[in-house]
This record gives structure tokens, C-alpha cells and sequence, in this order.
């Protein structure tokens, strides 16, 4: 039971607060807060989920929201303290209050209600925070809310395998230390949007982006081993028919525990590390390459011009997972590539004369605005058949246009004017066909002391079961394909 001592320290505490929070400044903080808790109560479906279906509907909810909540709970004390400073500069502060007796019924009423105010205060405040923070790490906010700056990325990641995987599950990942760090390098991209002062268009390699041993590994591990995987690449001609060849290839990705057999195997097998100096900021130039298998020898190649005494100017780096797999979920395609995957699944018909062709160059020209290419690429198209191939023009329009919507989505999956993201912007460093890739070490020209070379021997990575054929005997030997019969021979 308190002692009359305490009693009389409460009513000593109580009755100015009473007294100095009858100011407009406090209740407009009340106000403030009473909205805010409606608005909570009224967006309370959107707060559960967890997410917004809007990018500035979750704006809104879980970052615009918390901040007039948790404002008007800081207007309540400032009132009064700005009232007690006022009072006491003028000297009409009151030196006793009206009595406080504990056992009136009201005042009893008022304590219960500021205690239970400021518990559901405390658990609302909590539930915006935790929101709040949700909402950020979340695909919606990170792809759609900066939507110029972003929309490359987002986009990408959309036609991407791993489209379903939330963004900071890889350029964050779990712990406090990579989440407070993020959300400090957020704060500096946020300034660069508010002053429009950001890169066009992002400058990649990342420099701040967690290592992939500690993001890309949780799913995919080296020491997992790989087995061997069957690759068919389809290619369309751009002669009339749109001849259709193949090439098979058995990929050796290798890799596990012991074996430093196969891609993964060589380059991040037991025990071996692989550093290299690159000489310009894309990572694409490598002039010198140190390779450590593990058991203790390391072998030094470089390039013919390379010269010993500039390494020492050279950014050098431990090789990991993003120096192949630089572009595992932004990845851009090239024309060709894009259209021969359209054609393959269909959306635009090789029984068009001329459409790979015609796709690729539409593509490939060069247009003011996302606008007006969308507008240009599919009139194109069909004022070519219509004036090249009447008939087919007559016959197929629902070809010609579903082939135009097809280029049109490969056009906007790419290229960006806005934030000057154009074909073969982002170089993909996995293969050797499109860009450098394989080919910055592989190239048959970096050499050891010793005259050693790093291979640029197909078999090494891959074996070439069949190369740019009509129909590769291989898959109908595999039965992927039905085999011809013997009258088509």
C-alpha cells in the first residue's frame, strides 16, 4: 500500500500535468493520434497481410501512417512543456493546484484511461514499426515505389528464376548487422531520388553487396556436387523460313566435397581459391590471375601486356559465385537470344517469313521513348507484311500481331530509354557467345612463368554434342525428340 509519502509525491506529479495539458498544441496531438488510430483500424486488413497491393497504398500504410501516429504522441508532452515555459517566463505559473484525491471516482476513471491509452498507444505504435520495417524489405516497395529508377531491375527480376525469392533475401540476408547497414545505404539512395542526383543507369558490380558466400550459398552451395546437365540452344536463321538448328551440349558442373572435377569443381573446389586484379570497374578487363588448388602450390597467369609492377594500382579480388553469375536474377537479354526463345515457345510463329529478321532489326532500332517504340514495333511489323507479303498479311494477322505484342514485351523487359538501360548494357559474364564471360581468363592467352595456359578447351567446361544442326541425332537417340522415319531420309 503506498504511504501517504508517495501519495502525496503523485498528487504532487499529477496535478500540473492535469493542469499544463490544457494547451492546443497537446490536443492537437490527441487529435492527431485519435486519426492515426482510426486509419489503423481502417487499413487494418492491409496491416495483416503484411504487404500492399499498391506501391503507394503501402506508402501510406507503413510508412506515412507510423510517422503522424508516433508525430502526435510527441505533440502531447511538447505542449505541455512549452506551456510550464511560458507560464514560469511570466511568472503565472500557479504555486498550488486544485486537490487530487485518488479516491475520486473521475480521477480514478482518467487513470485508467491515459494507462490504457498508453498500452494500446505502445502496442499500435509497435504493430507500425514492425510493419513499417516488413513493408520495406518487401518485392513492392523495393521494385515499384522508386518506379523510373527501378523499374529495370524489377522488371528483370520479374522474367527471372528467381522472381519468387523477396529482394532482400539476397542483397541483405539474415542478421542485424547486413540490415542496419542496408537501411543506412537505403537512406542515401532516397536523398539521391528526392534530388534526382542518381546514376543513369546503375552502375554495376555492387560494391556494398554482401558476399555471395554468406546470400547466394544458403541455397546454393559448392559443395554440393553437380551432376552433368544436358543444355539444347535453339537458333532461328534469318533467312525466309526461319531455319531452325540446334546445339546440344553436356555441361560438366562438377563440384562436392572432394571432387574439383567440372565447372564448379576447378574454380570452387576443397581447398581452392582464386584471386584476380581486374583494370577496369566492370570487372570485364582481367589481366592476372592467381590460382591456389588447395594443396599448397599457386600458379600466376597473365596476360601478354600485363605488367608486374601495375598490380599494385589494380583492385584485386577473391572470386566467388558473382563473378560467373553476376546477373543470377537482373538478367537482360540480347535480340537475338530473346526473339529465338519467343519463336521456340511459339508467341511469335516461325511460319512467318522473315520474322526473326524483321523482330531483331525492329528491336534493335533505336527509339526516343518506351512510348514510342511500343507504338513504332508492331505498326512496323505489320506494314511490312502488308506491303512485302500481301498474302500472308491476308492469312495470318493474328500471327503478325500476336508476333508484334511478343517483340513489344522482349522491348520492354530490356530496354529503358528513361534510365538509359539499352541492349548489352549489363554484360552477363555466364558463357562466352553474347559477351567476354568465360573468355576474360579463358582466352588461351593469360600464361604462367612457365608457359602453363588457362584453357580455353571447349571440353573443359562442356562437351559440343551437336552444333547448329537441322535435327541433332543425339536428342532423338535420347528421346527428346521422335526419330525420323526412314522415308523423310
Amino acid at each position: 500500500m503506498a504511504t501517504p509519502n508517495l501519495r502525496d509525491k503523485i498528487k504532487d506529479w499529477l496535478s500540473p500535468v492535469v493542469y499544463l495539458s490544457s494547451n492546443w498544441l497537446s490536443q492537437i496531438g490527441v487529435l492527431v493520434v485519435t486519426t492515426a488510430a482510426v486509419l489503423w483500424i481502417l487499413l487494418l486488413p492491409t496491416l495483416i497481410r503484411g504487404e500492399a497491393s499498391n506501391p503507394y497504398l503501402g506508402i501510406l500504410t507503413f510508412l506515412v501512417l507510423p510517422g503522424i501516429f508516433l508525430a502526435g504522441l510527441v505533440l502531447i508532452p511538447l505542449g505541455i512543456w512549452l506551456r510550464f515555459r511560458r507560464e514560469r517566463r511570466k511568472g503565472s505559473y500557479p504555486h498550488e493546484f486544485p486537490p487530487l484525491d485518488l479516491h475520486n471516482v473521475k480521477l480514478r476513471r482518467l487513470g485508467v484511461f491515459i494507462l490504457a491509452v498508453t498500452v494500446v498507444n505502445a502496442i499500435i505504435a509497435g504493430q507500425l514499426g514492425y510493419s513499417a520495417v516488413s513493408y520495406m524489405d518487401g518485392v513492392t516497395f523495393c521494385g515499384e515505389t522508386c518506379h523510373t529508377v527501378m523499374e529495370p531491375e524489377f522488371a528483370a527480376y520479374q522474367n527471372s528464376p528467381h522472381s519468387r525469392v523477396e529482394c532482400v533475401k539476397c542483397h541483405i540476408g539474415p542478421g542485424a548487422n547486413w540490415f542496419v547497414k542496408s537501411k543506412l545505404s537505403g537512406l542515401g539512395q532516397v536523398v539521391a531520388v528526392t534530388f534526382n542526383t542518381y546514376d543513369r543507369p546503375i552502375p554495376t558490380p555492387v560494391e556494398n553487396l554482401r558476399p555471395a558466400r554468406e546470400t547466394c550459398e544458403a541455397c546454393h552451395w559448392p559443395e554440393k556436387f553437380g551432376a552433368d546437365r544436358l543444355r539444347v540452344i535453339e537458333k532461328f536463321a534469318d533467312d525466309e523460313t526461319n531455319t531452325l538448328t540446334k546445339t546440344v551440349l553436356l555441361m560438366r558442373i562438377g563440384g562436392g566435397r572432394t571432387s574439383r572435377l567440372g565447372i564448379h569443381g576447378v574454380h570452387l573446389g576443397p581447398g581452392v581459391v582464386i584471386r584476380y586484379a581486374h583494370s577496369d570497374h566492370k570487372r570485364q578487363t582481367i589481366p592476372w590471375v592467381e590460382y591456389d588448388d588447395g594443396k599448397g602450390k599457386k600458379t600466376a597467369y597473365a596476360s601478354a601486356d600485363f605488367k608486374p609492377e601495375s598490380l599494385k594500382d589494380m583492385p584485386v579480388r577473391v572470386m566467388d559465385c558473382m563473378d560467373c553469375h553476376n546477373r543470377p536474377t537482373h538478367a537482360y537479354e540480347i535480340p537475338e537470344r530473346a526473339v529465338d526463345a519467343a519463336m521456340a515457345a511459339g508467341t511469335i510463329s516461325p511460319s512467318l517469313p522473315f520474322v526473326k529478321k524483321q523482330a531483331v532489326e525492329l528491336l534493335r532500332t533505336s527509339y526516343s521513348s518506351k512510348e514510342e517504340a511500343l507504338r513504332r514495333i508492331p505498326a512496323a511489323l505489320g506494314e511490312y507484311y502488308r506491303s512485302s507479303h500481301p498474302s500472308v498479311f491476308t492469312a495470318k494477322q493474328s500471327d503478325i500481331a500476336r508476333a508484334a505484342g511478343a517483340a513489344v514485351a522482349i522491348y520492354s523487359r530490356n530496354v529503358f530509354p528513361t534510365m538509359k538501360v539499352a541492349w548489352g548494357t549489363y554484360p552477363n559474364n555466364i558463357g562466352h557467345t553474347d559477351f567476354p564471360g568465360c573468355y576474360r581468363c579463358h582466352d588461351d592467352a593469360h600464361a604462367s612463368a612457365a608457359g602453363a595456359k588457362i584453357t580455353q578447351d571447349c571440353n573443359a567446361c562442356h562437351s559440343l554434342l551437336a552444333m547448329d544442326e537441322p535435327a541433332p541425332k543425339i536428342l532423338s537417340d535420347l528421346g527428346l525428340v521422335a526419330a525420323a522415319s526412314p522415308a523423310a531420309k
